[in-house]
């Protein structure tokens, strides 16, 4: 018999909207019909698009000094699927203030299904991304033994205070504000379906007492790619990426 293909690794973003008083993270339920951690809560996120590599964004995004080895496709492919999946647009005006504005949900639906480009939208909007208000938070690569791989960067940023977080009614069905201890023990309860990096990252946030803090925490805590291996029954992370002695149970993939 011949070896099945080795999968791709695609890479991906996911981003950690935070917000002060309570210190809460945003949080979507995945469509049950998605096929990559259907149902789960996770954060906004997602794989990157080849529009996110378009030069144009030269001209349409501020803070490149601030990127390094994560490259900024990355950062535009987490505020577009922050965007898309809950209308939270981290972007700058002509002034360079924070933007408020509301997403229209057509409009974000026609960016989900590459009817409109991300790119176009923010042009027409006259706006800039931000790539500045997103810190490196943490790194997975999925395991071989999974069906879909990817490469996630993982962001943290402060949430724009004046827009609000709707889910889009296609790959989110929710979206909501939570504590991150919260969201841990509702995990542990098995009330609500939460998958090892997602876990493992709300275990790593709850650590902060404020967004401020966690998001200092983050820029300087080094980097440590997350490649989990299985040992027998478990799958298992390196002790020195932060996150202690983590291990999860295959039965639970």
């Amino acid at each position: 018999m011949s070896e099945r293909p080795e999968e791709p690794i695609r890479p991906a973003a996911t981003i950690l909207l935070l917000r002060d008083a309570p210190f809460e993270v945003l949080m979507v339920k995945r469509h049950h019909q998605i096929d990559f951690a259907a149902g789960a809560l996770v954060f906004p996120g997602g794989k990157s698009h080849a529009g996110d590599h378009d030069p144009a964004w030269t001209d349409h995004a501020t803070g490149w000094d601030s990127v390094g080895e994560d490259g900024p496709a990355l950062r535009i492919a987490a505020i577009r699927e922050a965007y898309e999946e809950a209308g939270v647009l981290l972007a700058r005006d002509a002034e360079g203030e924070t933007y408020v504005g509301e997403a229209a949900i057509d409009v974000r639906a026609a960016v989900a299904d590459d009817r409109v480009t991300f790119l176009d939208v923010v042009r027409d909007l006259g706006l800039k991304l931000d790539l500045a208000a997103l810190t490196i938070f943490a790194r997975w690569i999925t395991p071989p033994l999974m069906t879909k791989r990817f490469d996630t960067w993982f962001y943290v940023a402060h949430a724009p205070l004046a827009q609000l977080a709707i889910c889009d009614g296609h790959e989110a069905v929710d979206a909501e504000w939570i504590a991150p201890g919260e969201a841990l023990a509702l995990a542990a309860s098995g009330e609500r379906k939460v998958i090892f990096p997602t876990r493992m990252n709300l275990q790593l946030l709850a650590e902060s007492a404020s967004p401020t803090a966690a998001i200092g925490t983050a820029r300087s805590r080094p980097l440590v790619t997350v490649e989990p291996w299985v040992e027998g029954a478990s799958l298992r992370i390196q002790p020195d990426a932060g996150y202690g002695a983590a291990a999860e149970p295959l039965s639970a993939l």
